[in-house]
């Protein structure tokens, strides 16, 4: 052995081991978070995605609605306008032929498809009607009322019983020829499905911050289809039906700043629901103050 060998040996530096193993903890701990970020923004960004495809379909619907709206509110005043005449003269000729039962009964059925357009042509016009809402106190309990009673023919010819499950006094501030149309339109889709008979309940509650009145119907239900189209402008299963009833009820949630949520009910038939917010009429007081 070489005794002018010399070994050399690291130093044991306690402190510098301590602050290597804190540097590694820091770094790891750095490198956790970072890729926690990274989780979170790429999770955020799908989010934000999600949302930009919805509104990006959001807004190409409105585009087509408000280009078929515009084509429909053109093609419903040329239709108005030429069954003004044609009903005249359909008067004319049923006192023409009065005498003749068997000429009596073609008029009234030629009557009849008269009116059956005439009906398709306020769809449409109530569809395509581009104007705010003119708000007033309404009384839904007359107003649910008043739609009962103008349908109480039809209602009683089906054997269709109609609750109002509606206080007396139950009041909102909205545009009564708005809401008597999506009213009316909501008890229409529910007798459509009760060809045979059955119950209908409007049911109504009012929130602190929005009211609500819910059509509920005895019928079948609603198919998966039909509950994600219930409001899709011309969708319609019923042969002959313009497929603007629901979309019309949508419409006027919409122009109130609410919304129409269509859900099948547990013991059986389907429930529309028209939300609006609960605005409160400033009423003043008799003595002016």
């Amino acid at each position: 052995m070489d005794t002018n060998q010399v070994t050399l040996t690291a130093p044991h530096d306690p402190d510098r081991q301590a602050d290597l193993q804190t540097v590694l903890a820091a770094w790891h701990a750095a490198t956790l978070r970072l890729q926690e970020t990274h989780e979170t923004l790429r999770g955020e960004v799908r989010r934000l995605t999600d949302e930009l495809e919805v509104k990006n379909r959001e807004l190409a619907r409105k585009n087509r609605l408000a280009d078929l709206g515009q084509m429909a509110s053109h093609i419903a005043h040329e239709v108005r306008n030429s069954l003004v005449p044609v009903s005249l003269y359909m008067g004319l000729l049923r006192r023409r032929v009065s005498a003749d039962r068997g000429a009596v009964d073609i008029v009234d059925k030629i009557q009849s498809g008269f009116v059956a357009l005439d009906s398709t042509v306020n769809d449409l016009l109530s569809f395509t009607a581009d104007r705010d809402p003119q708000l007033s106190p309404v009384n839904v309990s007359r107003l649910v009322e008043e739609v009962y009673v103008s349908l109480a023919p039809q209602l009683e010819a089906q054997a269709v019983e109609c609750v109002s499950d509606v206080a007396d006094d139950e009041m909102i501030y909205a545009d009564q020829a708005m809401m008597r149309r999506a009213f009316l339109n909501l008890v229409l889709n529910a007798v459509d499905v009760l060809p045979e008979g059955g119950r209908i309940v409007a049911t109504s509650y009012a929130g602190q911050d929005f009211f609500e009145l819910e059509i509920a119907d005895s019928g079948p239900g609603l198919t998966e289809e039909q509950q994600r189209r219930a409001f899709e402008p011309f969708y319609s299963t019923k042969s002959g039906g313009t497929g603007l009833g629901l979309a019309i009820v949508y419409r006027v949630a919409e122009v109130h700043g609410g919304d129409v949520a269509a859900i099948n009910c547990p013991e059986g038939g389907a429930a529309f629901t028209l939300r609006i917010p609960a605005r409160r009429p400033l009423l003043k007081r008799r003595n002016g103050t």
